[in-house]
């Protein structure tokens, strides 16, 4: 309940609407409580008496208050819709911007599908518990209480079923609500694996094609669908036993009423008008007793989805700006000072040990390594996409983590290594490198990046959209317009991280040779093949996490046993290993 109280923090402006929406039901229920008195009222004096004029003058009243509670009835579905919805709205942006603020490291502990269950379908479920649940949660009580006193008031014998089959009905209740408040947290992680699956099969679709695995991602897909129906069902299997049983009490309740009450007007010591208040009243207090009941039931849901929203707005951020970071970045040298690095602080082994390495600003470095040496874990290090577990990393001369995060990202500018577009056109993707560039200088940056080769082709230069993710182009174009993007940023250091993988050779080539013209740049290359560094200043050799050897490619090649097996079977025959052409 914690966790649901927490988030009503974010109501906001829309404080005002679930209040307004609140003091809409109760004078609703107040206007429904009134017909029943003035029900009996007509039976007792007007039917008695046959008392024409009083009767219409009763109906009158009963219409009127009728009307205004069908009108307060609407004005809480306005309001009500505006502050749950609004709250929802509130809720989302907040968990948004809470990821945008995450560093790798707590990415990591949360699956992207989860995530997007987090900010739609457990928000949704909050959601629906205010929109469905104020009403009966303000009514209820107010019937409850108002039914219950007013039936004391017209007889008190009578009313005493009530004291019977309120404690009957918390019981049943009770032991609902025990029953199903844990299947509400794995009917999400549920939804977690479904999704998960979704988002898996629709972003390989092209993979699923070409490899004919449709059969079986539809029987994936056919598990974890099974498994959340399965789940789905045996959680409102026991959810929905609450109305039979609520049936059952009231039912038994109203012929009992009708027993003792029609004895009690046969021996003359009750009026039928009173019997009929009466047992309008039992429904009614009944009905709002179903729907405590169901309140319960949905605040039983909402309780699982606002425990893992708060997971998510209470995840501390494993990266922060420091309170007066460095704004600026005098210069592009780096520095790992006796770096060592894990993910986890539990990991048994790290994931680069002892690293010592000395960059000067301006030259190009390249780094080379099997799969799984740590090359991409080094890099990020240098914008701080994470954080070293010992030593420090200096860029410009100062510690990264003394920099503001913002200024230090902005003077390194990385390539990834998974190349990503974004729906839109070229020049939107461009101009995330510099929302200000115009055309010439768009141009300009595609020129250096080899991607005006194949955009100038295209009908719509610039204008061209790239599809969801960039479907429209090749990888060879998609990693070409990441180069030109980072390009833009003007950043001191710029990392490529194997980003010429899907880039023909004498593409390749160009791109060095546009690249090497950027004097006041500092360039990191991280690389499969030798073409790609041994023009460089010094090159990195990483072996299991840790610097084997530096030097240029001379030195290496004389030297360096590790680089001579790699440079012989890329150069074998004179011929280096073109790659995939673009």
């Amino acid at each position: 309940m914690r966790d649901f109280a927490r988030l009503l923090r974010y109501l906001g402006p829309y404080r005002k609407d679930l209040v307004i929406g609140a003091l809409m039901v109760l004078v609703e229920s107040a206007f429904e409580m009134v017909i029943p008195v003035i029900m009996a009222d007509i039976i007792d004096v007007g039917v008695v008496n046959r008392d024409v004029p009083y009767i219409l003058n009763k109906g009158v009243q009963m219409g009127v208050c009728a009307l205004l509670a069908l009108l307060t009835g609407l004005l809480y579905a306005r309001f009500s819709a505006r502050g749950a919805y609004g709250w929802g709205a509130c809720i989302r942006q907040a968990e948004f911007e809470q990821v945008q603020q995450y560093a790798f490291s707590n990415l990591d502990r949360f699956e992207t599908s989860s995530l997007v269950t987090r900010m739609t379908t457990d928000v949704t479920v909050l959601q629906n518990a205010v929109s469905g649940g104020l009403r009966p949660m303000v009514r209820g009580p107010v019937m409850l209480v108002l039914g219950v006193g007013l039936s004391l008031w017209l007889n008190a014998e009578l009313a005493l079923a009530f004291f019977v089959c309120i404690p009957i009905l918390a019981v049943i209740l009770l032991g609902i609500v025990r029953k199903i408040a844990p299947m509400y947290g794995r009917l999400q992680r549920s939804m977690d694996r479904l999704n998960n699956v979704v988002q898996e099969g629709l972003t390989a679709i092209r993979a699923v094609k070409a490899f004919v695995r449709g059969e079986y991602e539809e029987e994936k897909f056919e598990t974890v669908n099974a498994e959340l129906m399965a789940t789905s069902q045996k959680t409102f299997h026991y959810a929905v036993l609450n109305l039979p049983a609520f049936q059952v009490t009231m039912y038994a309740a109203s012929v009992l009423l009708m027993w003792f009450g029609g004895n009690m007007v046969l021996g003359g010591t009750l009026q039928v008008g009173d019997l009929t208040g009466v047992f309008s009243y039992v429904m009614q207090v009944m009905n709002s007793l179903m729907m405590i009941a169901n309140v319960f039931l949905l605040l039983t849901r909402s309780l699982a989805s606002a425990h893992r929203i708060e997971e998510v707005l209470d995840e501390k951020v494993a990266l922060i700006s420091p309170a007066d970071g460095a704004a600026t970045v005098p210069d592009g040298s780096v520095e790992f000072e006796n770096v060592s690095f894990k993910y986890h602080a539990g990991a048994r082994e790290y994931a680069l040990s002892g690293v010592n390495l000395h960059i000067k600003a301006g030259q190009t470095v390249g780094i080379l390594g099997g799969t799984g040496s740590a090359k991409t874990t080094l890099v990020q290090l240098i914008p701080r996409l994470y954080d070293v577990s010992e030593g420090a990393v200096r860029v410009g001369g100062r510690d990264v983590r003394e920099y503001d995060l913002q200024a230090l990202r902005n003077a390194v500018g990385i390539v990834l290594q998974k190349n990503v577009l974004f729906s839109g056109t070229v020049r939107e993707n461009l101009q995330w490198g510099d929302p200000q560039a115009d055309d010439e200088t768009l141009w300009a940056a595609c020129r250096a990046a080899c991607a005006d080769e194949f955009l100038e082709r295209m009908p719509k230069g610039l204008d061209t959209d790239l599809g969801q993710g960039g479907v429209n182009v090749s990888g060879g174009q998609k990693q070409r317009l990441c180069i030109a993007r980072t390009l833009l940023k003007h950043p001191k250091v710029l990392i490529f991280d194997d980003s010429t993988s899907a880039v023909d050779t004498a593409t390749e080539g160009k791109i060095r040779a546009a690249l090497a013209k950027l004097t006041d740049m500092t360039k990191i290359v991280i690389a499969q093949r030798v073409i790609s560094v041994m023009d460089s200043d010094q090159i990195i050799i990483l072996e299991d996490g840790k610097v084997h050897a530096v030097g240029t490619h001379e030195s290496l090649l004389a030297s360096d046993p590790i680089y001579q097996e790699i440079y012989k079977s890329q150069m074998k025959g004179g011929q280096s290993d073109g790659g995939p052409a673009a």
